[in-house]
C-alpha cells in the first residue's frame, strides 16, 4: 500500500467478507457501473459513491492500512447494513484491486477526509502514550480476589464433573446413548456456572459422540479420558511445570495475557477462517515469521451474526510485532504495533514431508495432550483418492497423510485437486488425530497463494 501499484488481489479482498452472502453481493458491485467519484491515496485510503435504491448514493470509504494498534482494515459506509465490511466496501475494494484504471489516485473528498483525519488523530494519540504505562488492572488486589473466587468456582465445577464421569463409567457407556444430549447439556450448563467455558465446550462435544457412527463407544471413552485428564490437571495444577500449568488454565477457559518482549518480524498471512456456534464466531489467523521462523495464531471473536474485527487476507506480509501468550505450545499471540501497510507477497513458508508432520503432532501432544492439531506446511505433495476419502502423498516418498473428514465436504478440496492436476503442490494446514485439513496451497513455480477454506 505504500505505492499505488501495490494492491490486493480479488481473493484477498473476498477473504474480508463476513459470510458467503456478502461475498456474492460484493462481487456484483465490483463493476464501475454503480460507482462514481472513486479514488485512492498512497497512504491506503479508498473511497467512492455507490448508487443504491435511494436518490442519494452511499458514501463508502476504507482505510486499508488500519495503523498502529489497529486490528486490520477499517470501513465506513452510509448504508444501513450491520455487516463489516458491507457489500459496498467489498465492491469498492474489488474495483480497486483491478488497478489504477478502475480506481485512480486522487484527493479524498471532505466526507472521507474527515473520517480519515479522525482515525489519524486516534492513531497519533495511541502512539503518543508512554510505552511503559501500566496495562494491568487499576485495582490489583480486587483483581486478585476475583481471580481467587473464580478459581474456587472452577474447582467446584471440576470436582462435580469428575463425579459425573465416574457415574457414567459405573453405569456403562450405553447410558450415554439412551440419555441423549440432555445429560451433557445439563453438565455443560454447570460448567458455565462454574466459569469454566473450556470444560463446558468439551462436555457439549461428548453429546455428539454417540451419534457419530460405528465405533462411538471407543471415541466416547477417549474423550472422557481427555476430559478427566484436564480435570485432574486443574485440581493439581500447583504440582505441574509452569508451561503445562499455563496450558491447563487456557484449556479450562481462563483468559491469558501476553508475556515477554514482543517479536517483530515480517509476518506472512498463511490462513484465515471462522468457526461459528449459536453464540460466537471465532476467527483463526495463522502467521509465519520470515526471520524468526515461528508460526503464530491470532484469535478474534464476534458475537453471533457479526464478523470478528480482526481481518488479514491470505497472501499478505505484515511488518508488525506479536506478543506471545503462555501455554498451548507458544502458538497463541496478540497483534501489536504495525510498522508498515500489509502488502502482497509470493513468499512461502518452509515445508516438510508428511512423516515429519505426523512426528511434529506427536511432539506437540507431549506438551499439550488436548491439542487437536498443529500447523504444518507440506512440500511437494499430491492429492490422491483413497477409497471414499483423499490423502496427500509425498511426491518423492512412500508416506501420506489422510485428509480430515471435515475437509472432504468443503469446496476447498476440489480447488486443491484442480490446482494440483496431478502435480506436486505446497500445502499449509492443520495436522491432527483426525487427519490433515488443508487451508492454503501454492502450485509449483511462482504463483499467489490459493485459499482452500
Amino acid at each position: 500500500m505504500t505505492q499505488q501499484g501495490v494492491r490486493w488481489s480479488a481473493d484477498q479482498v473476498l477473504a474480508l467478507a463476513p459470510d458467503a452472502a456478502s461475498r456474492k453481493a460484493g462481487s456484483k458491485l465490483a463493476a464501475a457501473g454503480p460507482w462514481s467519484a472513486t479514488g485512492s491515496s498512497p497512504e491506503g485510503a479508498v473511497w467512492g459513491l455507490c448508487k443504491g435504491s435511494g436518490s442519494t448514493p452511499y458514501r463508502t470509504a476504507v482505510d486499508v492500512v488500519g495503523g498502529s494498534g489497529s486490528a486490520g482494515p477499517a470501513y465506513k459506509c452510509s448504508c444501513p447494513s450491520r455487516k463489516f465490511p458491507c457489500k459496498h466496501a467489498l465492491g469498492l475494494l474489488l474495483l480497486w484491486s483491478g488497478g489504477e484504471a478502475s480506481v485512480p489516485a486522487g484527493q479524498a473528498p471532505d466526507w472521507a477526509e474527515e473520517w480519515l483525519a479522525g482515525r489519524r488523530r486516534a492513531r497519533e494519540k495511541r502512539e503518543a502514550q508512554p510505552s511503559g504505562s501500566p496495562s494491568g488492572p487499576a485495582d490489583p488486589e480486587g483483581a486478585a480476589r476475583r481471580a481467587e473466587r473464580r478459581a474456587e468456582r472452577i474447582t467446584a465445577g471440576a470436582t462435580d464433573l469428575e463425579e459425573r464421569l465416574a457415574d457414567l463409567l459405573r453405569a456403562g457407556l450405553a447410558t450415554a446413548e439412551q440419555e441423549g444430549y440432555g445429560l451433557w447439556e445439563e453438565t455443560a450448563a454447570r460448567m458455565v456456572d462454574a466459569q469454566a467455558p473450556g470444560l463446558a465446550s468439551r462436555v457439549r462435544e461428548l453429546g455428539a459422540v454417540p451419534a457419530s457412527g460405528p465405533g462411538w463407544p471407543v471415541r466416547l471413552l477417549e474423550e472422557c479420558a481427555l476430559l478427566h485428564l484436564l480435570d485432574q490437571g486443574w485440581l493439581h495444577r500447583e504440582r505441574l511445570p509452569d508451561a503445562l500449568s499455563a496450558t491447563v488454565r487456557t484449556r479450562v477457559g481462563l483468559p491469558s495475557s501476553p508475556q515477554g518482549p514482543p517479536v517483530r518480524d515480517e509476518w506472512l498471512v498463511l490462513a484465515q477462517y471462522d468457526r461459528t456456534d449459536p453464540k460466537l464466531t471465532t476467527r483463526r489467523i495463522w502467521l509465519h515469521g520470515a526471520a524468526s521462523g515461528r508460526t503464530a495464531l491470532l484469535l478474534s471473536y464476534g458475537a453471533a451474526g457479526r464478523a470478528p474485527g480482526l481481518t488479514l487476507p491470505v497472501g499478505l506480509v505484515l511488518d508488525a510485532e506479536l506478543s506471545v501468550h503462555p501455554g498451548t505450545g507458544g502458538l497463541r499471540a496478540s497483534l501489536g504495533e504495525q510498522f508498515a501497510p500489509p502488502t502482497p507477497t509470493r513468499v512461502r513458508p518452509p515445508g516438510g514431508t508428511t512423516a515429519e508432520a505426523s512426528a511434529r503432532y506427536g511432539e506437540a501432544l507431549r506438551d499439550d495432550p488436548w491439542q487437536e492439531s498443529v500447523p504444518v506446511t507440506l512440500d511437494d505433495v499430491i492429492p490422491v483418492p483413497d477409497g471414499d476419502s483423499w490423502q496427500l502423498a509425498d511426491a518423492s516418498g512412500d508416506t501420506a497423510l489422510p485428509l480430515a473428514p471435515a475437509a472432504l465436504s468443503r469446496p476447498g478440496l476440489w480447488r486443491l485437486v484442480a490446482l494440483s492436476g496431478g502435480a506436486p503442490v505446497t500445502v499449509f494446514g492443520e495436522c491432527g488425530h483426525r487427519g490433515f485439513t488443508p487451508l492454503t496451497a501454492w502450485p509449483t513455480g511462482p504463483a499467489d497463494a490459493v485459499r482452500l477454506c
